[in-house]
């Protein structure tokens, strides 16, 4: 290294000439001696080196050094060269006059040209230095002079001719040029050396304008060329310089200009190139806006960039300009003040959807008067006359009996306008009407925006200026009051519903046999209050939660308060024993008919015998005209995504039923997207979301396409008071450790007819082994039964591989798998048996759903648990008992399935460990999947005798076994 970074240096640029490529700039690090002076020890440096010398480059340097890096022959050249050929025998080539090619020589020089023009501004405060024939690039250094020079251009016009001159000032100093030897760096802007000190002017003087005087003292213009030289070159020159005229006259008008907005219908076919367009995608006809000032008798569109405007007058053959001096930094303030209001004409005009345009119009006309600008129709606008001014719109919502009135004050100018006629207009998507004046109106987009939920909600009733809407509908009038949009008027009651906090606590029913945890008791006291005010609702509490034990609540305080009436609950098929299991355990006092089966008596008056009925969605859809019948006090649907489809039979059928209030609970309010929850919500409070193609309008498209917040939250705000959802994250703290849940599963016909065959198979077995050998021989054939029937229970398909039918307990674990991942909780799937496993496999792959599996023959058992705790793609996680009962660490679940629970708590526990233990942060829910009717219910209820009598954990299945008498074994195979 020559320079040493560590010992004084300074950062220099040094100029020379290039045989081909004319003036270039090379920086460097020179070493400075004892002294302090540049010695001759110097480097040359590049953009890669140069941050060795960092200590004495900023930001402007490193920018010079990259830029000079660029006039490097190697790469100037780069981009002309086609083929192999050495920079600099290419650039003999294209500048020998036998070879020469003249384009490539223009291109090259315009491209140096513009590196220099970016150069030359930033060496201002550098040391600047003319390069000697041997290469020292100190050799004489050059003055940048950082203050531009003035020009004023000097025409006189003779009898004979007109010449000119232009005079130079540098600091207040008469600058001298023709004569001095100097020469430009630069064109565009001119940059002129001058006997060792660099100038430059102002107002970006063209070098080609100062050329001819770098040799003589003026320009001469023959008086032939006098009218198109005066026409052309002089009123050119009069817009960007001072101009001293003598024999002609130059008169300068200046002052503030008055400033306007033009309005006109932009034209549908194609205006990109003249307009910034906004919202240009919507289909919508569009108003340009330009923005223009006026100087006296000249008007200038804003985007008309000269910051002077000149006009020239010939009379004979004298010579009159006009030049009119722009204020540009008043018409920036100006541009600026229309930018802020959310009118952006960098451009001088804009294009703006009608509808938002005239909103824009109407919300700032004070602020534009204020600042002196006014509002124009300019154009052909058809024969149309807009009305330009404010449009005003204000809407009291009063609380009523049984409803809300809504009262409107429209007004446009002048002019009212009628609640009922405008409504109409923004219902049909319609944005013009005429006034009494014959101008016509548009209506604001804002009013589309900020009102459009509440038209489509409200009722005509036939009053002019009056219209209702139901109660239902408190929220959207709360979200409008909380925009100053409208003035609400509620009763104090009414109020709390907006307001969890206050909703008062009610007691729990005598009735009811059970305790409530405390997240279930505040489900208790919503599901009250909305009992209260008739209105329908969603309990959509996350899976385990218990919205069970929380409706049962409910329906044991409606027992107390109308024992007279009764309740409907529908529901998947799948789900009825365990209802009324939960229904005898926490409400025995309800009176519950179970209506289902091929023999059900398909008699409404009966249901008025009963508190509760129990049905499923299948029963619902095939007996709705003898449902419909009877008047229900509650309808509750369990599992309502079922009616997600709004044109679905079943969908069709509930909402045919009738009742006094409804509640559905799910714990997946949303599937597929909004309309899943319009049905849903449409069902429990009709019209909350008003009808199926205004919602779709309102709120699906805006959602689901376009991505809209807004809307999005104006939904949530509508549904709010009437759904309640807690995730298991928001309620842990009052979830015990582990939550279990048994969950009964019917057989289909299928499963059950080969269940049977079995089971009979087995039982006459028995009964002969232990006549003809005793019992010592019975217990394989026992166990060896058992296992197979455990395994019809799970899937016929575990015992014959030709089986074709389904599997109720698949139906069901799918479905929850489905539900688990849809609400992104992570799960375990035990099972004992491998082929069981394999079967929910096939399921998985065949939705696409990724896993993680381990069983006995699983090599990379770590790859497969690291998976599932660092994948947030990976939901499911399916482990055979025995391989995966131990030794593994899966914090990360939050549920565990145990697909065929068996007689041993001790090997299901250490199954559950798996993922509660320490390390968890997610309480754990278990779900155990039992087959209705089957030996698994069976087991599991002689088990819990055993276990209570044996006072112990049973260690094996050998050992329950052995503790089993012949009554038990009649049992299992009853």
């Amino acid at each position: 290294m020559i320079v040493n970074p560590d010992q004084p240096f300074e950062i220099i640029y040094s100029l020379y000439s290039h045989e081909y490529l004319g003036l270039l700039f090379e920086s460097y690090a020179v070493q400075l001696d004892e002294q302090g002076r540049l010695s001759l020890a110097n480097q040359n440096i590049s953009y890669q080196n140069a941050s060795e010398f960092d200590s004495k480059l900023n930001e402007a340097d490193y920018k010079l050094i990259k830029l000079m890096d660029g006039m490097a022959q190697e790469v100037v050249v780069k981009p002309y060269i086609k083929r192999n050929i050495r920079p600099k025998d290419f650039l003999r080539k294209i500048y020998d006059p036998k070879t020469e090619d003249l384009k490539v020589q223009e291109q090259i020089e315009a491209d140096l040209e513009a590196i220099r023009a970016k150069i030359l501004p930033l060496l201002i405060g550098k040391r600047l230095f003319e390069m000697a024939n041997d290469k020292n690039p100190i050799w004489k250094e050059i003055r940048v002079h950082p203050k531009p020079v003035t020009v004023h251009f000097h025409f006189y016009k003779n009898p004979d001719n007109t010449h000119y001159r232009p005079t130079f000032k540098h600091e207040g100093e008469i600058l001298e040029i023709d004569q001095k030897g100097g020469y430009l760096l630069c064109n565009e802007p001119a940059w002129l050396l001058m006997n060792h000190e660099l100038y430059y002017f102002d107002k970006g003087l063209d070098g080609k304008k100062l050329l001819p005087f770098l040799r003589k003292k003026f320009v001469v213009i023959e008086k032939k060329f006098e009218p198109t030289y005066y026409r052309k070159f002089i009123a050119n020159l009069l817009t960007q310089f001072d101009v001293i005229g003598h024999g002609f006259e130059i008169k300068i008008e200046r002052g503030s200009p008055q400033v306007k907005v033009g309005i006109s219908d932009l034209p549908s076919n194609g205006t990109a190139d003249l307009f910034e367009n906004r919202d240009n995608n919507t289909g919508e006809s569009q108003i340009a806006f330009e923005l223009r000032f006026q100087y006296g008798d000249i008007d200038y569109r804003a985007d008309q960039l000269s910051e002077n405007s000149v006009r020239l007058e010939e009379k004979n053959g004298t010579y009159t300009f006009y030049k009119v001096v722009r204020s540009v930094q008043k018409e920036k303030s100006y541009g600026k003040l229309l930018h802020d209001l959310g009118l952006p004409v960098r451009k001088g005009r804009v294009g703006m959807a009608k509808a938002e345009a005239f909103d824009w119009i109407s919300q700032n006309e004070d602020i534009l008067e204020e600042n002196g600008i006014r509002i124009v129709q300019v154009g052909e606008q058809n024969g149309k006359i807009y009305h330009i001014g404010k449009a005003q719109i204000s809407i009291e919502v009063n609380e009523n009996i049984d409803w809300f009135d809504v009262h409107a004050k429209i007004k446009f100018g002048l002019y009212l306008v009628s609640f009922a006629k405008l409504r109409k207009l923004m219902m049909a998507g319609k944005t013009e009407f005429e006034l009494p004046n014959g101008e016509i109106a548009v209506i604001p987009a804002s009013w589309y925006v900020n009102y459009s939920e509440l038209f489509s909600f409200m009722e005509d009733r036939g009053q002019e200026n009056t219209m209702v809407m139901r109660k239902h509908h408190l929220a959207l009038a709360k979200e409008l009051e909380k925009g100053d949009l409208v003035q609400l008027t509620l009763s104090r009651k009414l109020e709390n519903l907006r307001n969890f906090e206050s909703i008062e606590q009610f007691d729990i029913p005598t009735s009811f046999q059970g305790v409530l945890r405390p997240y279930q008791k505040e489900g208790y006291n919503w599901l009250r209050f909305l009992n209260e005010f008739k209105f329908g609702g969603c309990l959509a509490d996350d899976m385990g939660l218990g919205k069970t034990v929380q409706t049962l609540a409910l329906l044991a305080y409606e027992k107390e308060q109308n024992p007279s009436f009764t309740s409907l609950l529908v529901m998947p098929t799948s789900l009825i024993y365990n209802w009324e299991l939960e229904a005898r355990k926490f409400t025995p006092d309800l009176k519950i008919l179970v209506y289902t089966g091929t023999h059900r008596i398909k008699d409404p008056w009966q249901f008025g015998e009963y508190d509760l009925v129990l049905t499923s969605y299948g029963i619902t859809r095939l007996d709705v005209d003898v449902l419909k019948e009877f008047f229900f006090n509650y309808i509750i649907l369990d599992e309502s995504q079922a009616i997600k489809n709004p044109t679905s039979n079943i969908a069709n059928a509930v909402n045919k039923l009738k009742c006094k209030q409804r509640l559905i609970l799910t714990g997946t309010p949303v599937e597929n997207g909004t309309m899943d929850l319009w049905s849903q919500m449409n069902f429990v409070n009709p019209g909350l979301l008003g009808s199926q193609s205004s919602f779709k309008k309102n709120f699906l498209f805006a959602i689901e396409k376009q991505k809209d917040k807004d809307k999005a939250g104006k939904l949530a705000a509508l549904i709010k008071p009437f759904i309640l959802r807690r995730l298991k994250s928001q309620v842990a703290t009052d979830l015990p450790e582990k939550i279990t849940n048994v969950k009964y599963s019917d057989m289909t016909a299928e499963q059950e007819e080969v269940y049977e065959e079995v089971k009979n198979y087995y039982r006459e077995k028995i009964v002969s082994e232990i006549q003809e050998t005793g019992r010592s021989t019975q217990q394989f054939t026992l166990l060896r039964g058992l296992t197979q029937l455990r395994q019809i229970a799970n899937h016929p398909k575990l015992v014959r591989d030709d089986f074709k039918g389904d599997s109720g307990k698949l139906e069901d674990v799918t479905y929850m798998l489905q539900s688990t991942i849809s609400e992104g909780h992570k799960v375990l799937v035990f099972s004992q048996f491998v082929r069981h496993l394999s079967i929910v496999r096939e399921y998985l792959e065949s939705e696409g759903i990724p896993y993680s599996y381990l069983d006995g023959t699983t090599k990379d058992r770590q790859r497969q648990v690291e998976r599932f705790q660092e994948q947030d793609e990976i939901k499911v996680f399916l482990i055979s008992l025995k391989a995966g009962g131990v030794g593994l660490n899966l914090t990360k679940a939050e549920y565990v399935f145990l697909l065929d629970p068996w007689w041993n708590p001790a090997v299901e526990a250490q199954a559950i460990d798996r993922a509660h233990r320490i390390g968890q942060q997610n309480k754990v829910i278990i779900y155990k999947f039992i087959t209705k009717g089957s030996v698994e219910e069976k087991i599991m209820a002689l088990q819990s005798r055993k276990l209570a009598l044996a006072g112990e954990l049973i260690g094996s299945e050998e050992s329950f076994m052995k503790t089993l008498d012949q009554a038990d074994i009649a049992a299992l195979l009853e």
